[in-house]
């Protein structure tokens, strides 16, 4: 197990377009902080930056870095390795030639050493600049056909924690709304329960909300609440070590009624309670909760 008190650097390099952006951002899932494409110049400086010791720190340095240059980039490593307090590993992510030269012509980004010529000769160019680069590093990934969810898994299991569940590496959160609203931009999943009894139209429910026992009690009581929250579970809870093995980080879980205030924010609690006790990590939010109807 590493030392707590050790800072973990690791220096995200690579071929252009092999994934370089991606794996940062799935670092930051990962509890790293991500810097990318800073001048070599200031990578002394940042790594040992810092009120606190240890932490785990990513950073992306590419052909692109404000001067970069292999020797310069081996003498700033072997500088911050003797560094005590510091351990640094390079992960170098590579790719085949045709599938980069795919996903440049696929997304019309201009490589960054073929600004006068064919893509493909940029890429080759690129190779063999970087050749010696990529055997210093302590790891080389190949994701020529490694989709992103992949990549996310290879680098959760390599530099995730051990001892975390890589299923349960997805985080829920799971959302109330009001139709009157809209729909939620960022949900994944969205559940209506408008068919259930609406508690707006008794006096002494209406000004409590989905959160209030007597609210709760009332919603209970209907036998069709029971079966529709059984069959929801089923269906969802199957799902979410799917979304995980795709690499996916966050799912949002919305369930709307008419105003967001009774039925879908009662239905949202009981989920949340649910999923939380089967191991998942989960967020209840309660987006129209100060609106008014059911």
């Amino acid at each position: 197990m590493t030392d707590p008190s050790t800072r973990q650097v690791l220096v995200v390099t690579g071929l252009s377009g092999a994934g370089k952006t991606s794996a940062l951002k799935a670092f930051q899932d990962l509890g790293f902080e991500t810097v990318d494409n800073i001048p070599l110049t200031l990578l002394g400086a940042l790594v040992r930056g810092g009120d606190a010791p240890g932490g785990r720190l990513a950073i992306g340095i590419d052909i692109r870095t404000r001067g970069f240059g292999l020797e310069a980039l081996a003498e700033e490593i072997d500088r911050l390795r003797a560094v005590d307090g510091v351990t640094v590993q390079v992960l170098f992510l590579d790719c085949g030639d045709a599938e980069l030269h795919r996903r440049y012509e696929e997304t019309r980004h201009r490589h960054p050493l073929a600004v006068d010529r064919p893509v493909l000769d940029g890429i080759r160019h690129e190779r063999r600049l970087l050749d010696p680069l990529r055997g210093r590093a302590d790891l080389v990934l190949d994701t020529t056909d490694l989709p992103l969810g992949g990549l996310k898994t290879r680098l959760r299991r390599q530099f995730g924690d051990p001892s975390a569940d890589t299923a349960h590496g997805l985080s829920l959160f799971v959302m109330s709304f009001g139709f009157k609203r809209g729909l939620p931009r960022d949900a994944d999943l969205v559940f209506d329960v408008r068919f259930l009894p609406n508690p707006h139209y008794d006096p002494a429910l209406r000004p409590l909300t989905g959160r209030d026992a007597a609210v709760a009690g009332r919603l209970e009581a209907d036998p069709g609440f029971a079966v529709f929250f059984d069959h929801l579970c089923r269906l969802i809870e199957p799902l979410l070590p799917l979304y995980a093995a795709e690499g996916k980080s966050y799912l949002t879980i919305a369930v709307g009624c008419t105003g967001g205030r009774h039925r879908s924010v009662h239905t949202a609690e009981r989920l949340a309670a649910r999923l939380a006790d089967g191991g998942w990590r989960v967020g209840v939010r309660h987006r129209d909760l100060d609106g008014q109807g059911g």
